[in-house]
């Protein structure tokens, strides 16, 4: 019988396959009371199995692909956060010390705990942090040899070659270190119990480009292992058992899709230019070396932003030195072939914590603590170690320098001043580099929008983050949910801050880019010509997208209905100034 899930939509495109069910792992455990005088032991049991599964997590985190998605490392990150976690064994330590629980049963006992508090959380994203908590404590109960409730658990996986085709896997939940395994198989959705936008396999699957849909309540236990199954991620719908109609009509919708991106590839290396001539600059953002291949494949004129930080953040690892983070980033300055590098340097601090040897005590979590520009400056020894690895790597190509969280003048002098300190060293040495390096700045606090002036004579290029600029213009954290539908590209602050800061870079002749995620949303791509930029730069899934729109778009024409949208601070005002503008 045919029938339908709704679930919530966090990948999009249409998936069609056979239904590969991966049993719930939640563990049964015995209840027992440990015999007295044994109260030690027991506990020893417990901190012995919390430490297994500490050095699993970070032989996982070591043995990571290099193409596997970002997101995964910060998730096991996540969850070496929460194994760390003091408060985790200390009522079960207090069960078996005071009660004589043994190991299993404490644990258990406190894991139910938690989840009936967050069960009462209203935010979406703080309940689908309960589920890391769980997927913790279970792989702690395994460490124990706690039984299962079922022999088949999410890390004996089935293939999709034992159902024939494309498969899909059903799950209750998914933890990330399970993720990983599904990029051994031709696994081409997901569909989940549990989750929402900001969950695990949200976030993986977008980045692979696979069509998911989560928070499907009840779908492990309604859909059969072999069941034919179609995701429709636009929509957060998954048809069950369709009929051969049915199925004909979906086949027929990712046919279409199929030629969509196929007409998408054939754009690759065509000019990217508005319909009245003006020529746009389109570049990506990466985080690997590795990651310039696929830029140039794409057709991409250069990098953007390379996040240097993703060198510094493995959790086992000591900070690369000097020689480790020059063979990278001439890796990636090598294999973009002469076109340009934007390197920007660590942007430490916040939702960022680097590996061992760095010292963040004094950080903190806040967007607005001891974070990016404001760290390297207290640890000018570190900064200095960065800055002369990227002018050695200028000597293979394009290297350029970017600096993140610039607002005080006195940043800015200090920062230029340690570039030039950093070129005397390498002179010294007798060391290559080019002596004329490019030093750009990120505009990304509204401080820095506000005195652009200053920014205009000292550096070489700028590049919008608007990210954080957003965040900072609206008063807002966007790690922080329950806040985070205030987050507005469109609110008239942030345009006027935006054409302001195009504006002037462009009078001044100054490049300016965009690289935050307005710059891969197309979407705006109207809006962002309109303002007159014409460098952006995003991550690879958006490029194509985005060059359609440009091809489309009369530049000219979009910068008659800026000033109007400018003026629009009403929501009417602005909807009915934005339809112009996008129609």
């Amino acid at each position: 019988m045919t029938f339908a899930l709704h679930g919530v939509p966090v990948s999009k495109g249409i998936a069609i396959g056979k239904a590969v069910l991966i049993s719930n792992a939640a563990l049964e455990v015995s209840h027992y009371l440990i015999e007295p005088g044994t109260e030690e032991v027991e506990a020893q049991k417990l901190l012995d199995a919390f430490e297994q599964v500490r050095l699993e997590l970070a032989q996982l985190r070591q043995s990571l692909p290099k193409d596997v998605p970002q997101e995964m490392a910060a998730f096991i990150d996540v969850h070496g956060m929460i194994l760390a976690d003091p408060a985790l064994t200390e009522k079960p330590l207090k069960l078996i010390r005071a009660q004589r629980f043994n190991a299993a049963w404490a644990l258990t006992t406190e894991l139910n705990d938690l989840l009936a508090q967050f069960s009462e959380i209203k935010d979406a994203y703080l309940k689908e942090r309960a589920n890391d908590i769980r997927q913790v404590a279970e792989r702690v109960l395994k460490a124990l040899g706690a039984r299962q409730k079922d022999s088949s658990t999410h890390s004996e996986l089935v293939s999709s070659a034992e159902v024939g085709v494309d498969a899909i896997i059903v799950a209750h939940d998914i933890a990330p270190h399970d993720m990983l395994r599904f990029k051994e198989y031709a696994f081409t959705g997901f569909v989940t119990d549990l989750g929402g936008t900001t969950s695990h396999t949200a976030i993986v699957a977008r980045s692979m480009e696979i069509p998911a849909v989560v928070g499907v309540r009840h779908a492990s236990e309604m859909i059969r292992h072999g069941d034919w199954l179609v995701i429709d991620g636009e929509h957060g719908v998954v048809v069950v058992a369709p009929d051969e109609p049915l199925l004909e009509e979906y086949r027929r919708l990712q046919a279409k899709a199929l030629q969509e991106t196929h007409k998408l590839q054939q754009l690759k290396h065509s000019k990217a230019a508005t319909v009245d001539g003006v020529a746009i600059e389109l570049m990506v953002n990466i985080e690997q070396p590795e990651d310039a291949i696929h830029a140039v494949e794409l057709g991409a004129v250069g990098v953007g932003l390379f996040r240097s930080e993703f060198l510094f953040m493995d959790p086992d690892q000591a900070l690369p030195d000097e020689e480790k983070q020059y063979q990278e980033y001439r890796r990636a300055v090598e294999l973009m072939n002469g076109l340009p590098v934007n390197i920007r340097t660590i942007d430490v601090g916040a939702d960022k914590a680097l590996g061992a040897g760095a010292d963040l005590s004094q950080t903190g979590t806040s967007p607005l603590g001891l974070r990016a520009i404001r760290w390297s400056l207290t640890e000018p020894e570190i900064f200095l170690t960065q800055l002369r690895a990227i002018l050695r790597a200028s000597a293979h190509g394009q290297a350029r320098i970017m600096i993140p969280m610039l607002a005080h003048v006195q940043e800015i002098d200090e920062t230029l001043r340690l570039i030039e300190k950093a070129k005397q060293q390498l002179h010294q040495r007798g060391q290559a580099f080019n002596a004329n390096i490019p030093v750009g700045a990120m505009i990304e606090i509204p401080a820095a929008a506000l005195i652009l002036p200053l920014f205009l004579k000292r550096f070489d290029f700028l590049s919008i983050g608007t990210n954080d600029l957003i965040q900072y213009t609206l008063a807002i954290d966007r790690a922080d949910h329950a806040v985070a539908h205030l987050y507005d590209p469109m609110h008239p602050a942030i345009l006027n801050l935006m054409a302001n800061i195009i504006d002037q870079a462009k009078r001044a002749n100054v490049p300016v880019a965009v690289c935050g995620e307005m710059a891969g949303d197309p979407g705006l791509t109207r809006l962002l010509l309109g303002m007159g930029l014409t460098d952006f730069s995003m991550h690879f899934s958006q490029l194509l997208l985005v060059k359609r729109e440009i091809l489309k778009a009369n530049a000219g024409e979009l910068k008659t209905h800026i000033p109007a949208l400018l003026m629009a601070f009403e929501p009417e005002e602005q909807a009915s100034a934005l339809q112009h503008l996008l129609a």
